[in-house]
């Protein structure tokens, strides 16, 4: 059997690296950050039936490595789900045969639209962040299927509002799936807010009547770190992938920076067991969210609108220029940090939110299941 179809029986820091080695689109989180946030629903759930009805709708599967797959499934976007060399489930084939329904449901293709969306979509929106506004107050970067729209959807699957046999495929199971990553997602500010910039390479807002191009949720920019008493100035890729994983890492282990190979697992098992242990055990701030389940989403999302707003603030952007590819048209550039500081801020956010999410996560399965 391939290395990578073992990917549920692998090592934390075997997947990793299996992961980025298959996927190259934009994710939530990494894997390190989705799987505090399914562990924490795990534990918070245990004993319980909502636990008995997700054990057996995912086969077994835990939240903890069902948050991962999500993101998974996109090792299929190239060749398809019939790829032998793409991330697979052999060991649960009523859920691959769903995964497969799914992907084929919402192919990530140049033609996609809201009658066939990509399943890309659903993991993000991109409202801009210039000046202050909530998720309802305009309609640049929203769609009938971004985060916002599809965690609904999921909750409607799975209180049998919105028949399993639907259109885009989304049965209970897929639902659970797919909510289990969501949360982490809209958790992630780089995955609801985005900048846009004008012509001069300036932020501009859309909504506001001034065109701009997006940064792709900072995947186009690169990020600079100016260097501290500790630290070097460090150059980032992207800013996106920096609060997917740099911010996590440094939360976990106390450092941004990858440790060695050898020492990987040695390292990263009991730092992230403190960190989940230490997450259930206490009661985040201001988790709660009122009304019905449905509205939560667009809730999360006005709520992390301002973080996403400052984790642009702290920026000053050069070299912003039009860019195409594959088709797409976007802003790319660098964000540079102004004055010190934004490893330990976005560190305390990050940690503030995958908290909030394992905690919603749960909450969340308990009222819909």
């Amino acid at each position: 059997m391939c290395v990578i179809r073992r990917l549920l029986q692998a090592p934390l820091q075997l997947a990793i690296l299996i992961f980025f080695a298959v996927v190259s689109s934009s994710l939530g989180y990494g894997p390190l950050g989705h799987e505090i946030v399914g562990a924490i629903a795990d534990r918070k759930l245990a004993g319980t039936p909502t636990a008995a009805k997700i054990k057996t709708l995912l086969d077994g599967i835990p939240l903890e490595r069902a948050s991962l797959i999500a993101d998974d499934i996109k090792s299929w976007d190239k060749n398809g789900p019939d790829d032998r060399r793409g991330i697979h489930f052999l060991a649960h084939p009523e859920i691959e045969q769903q995964l497969h329904d799914f992907w084929k449901a919402n192919p990530p293709n140049p033609d996609a639209s809201d009658t066939t969306p990509s399943h890309h979509w659903m993991h993000y929106t991109d409202v801009p962040v210039l000046d202050v506004e909530k998720y309802g107050d305009g309609k640049t970067g929203r769609g009938n299927w971004d985060i916002v729209h599809t965690i609904p959807y999921c909750i409607g699957v799975l209180r049998a509002e919105i028949a399993a046999d639907n259109p885009r495929k989304i049965t209970k199971a897929i639902a659970v799936i797919l909510l289990a990553h969501y949360l982490g997602d809209i958790h992630q500010p780089l995955h609801v807010g985005a900048e846009y910039f004008n012509e001069a390479g300036e932020p501009s807002d859309p909504d506001r009547g001034a065109p701009g191009l997006g940064d792709e949720g900072g995947n186009a920019l690169s990020l600079v770190q100016n260097a501290t008493a500790e630290r070097k100035r460090h150059y980032y890729h992207s800013f996106h992938a920096y609060w997917d994983l740099d911010t996590v890492r440094n939360l976990t282990i106390g450092t941004p920076d990858e440790v060695p190979k050898e020492e990987r697992e040695n390292v990263y098992a009991p730092a992230k067991e403190k960190v989940i242990a230490d997450f259930v055990a206490n009661e985040p701030k201001n988790w709660r969210t009122p009304g019905d389940p449905k509205t939560w989403a667009e809730q999360w999302a006005n709520e992390i609108l301002p973080i996403a707003r400052e984790a642009h603030t702290r920026m000053r952007f050069e070299h912003v220029h039009r860019e195409e590819k594959d088709g797409r048209v976007f802003a790319k550039g660098e964000a540079h940090e102004i004055g010190t500081g934004y490893l330990d801020w976005s560190t305390a956010v990050v940690g503030d939110e995958l908290h909030k999410a394992g905690w919603r996560l749960a909450d969340l399965l308990q009222k819909v299941l």
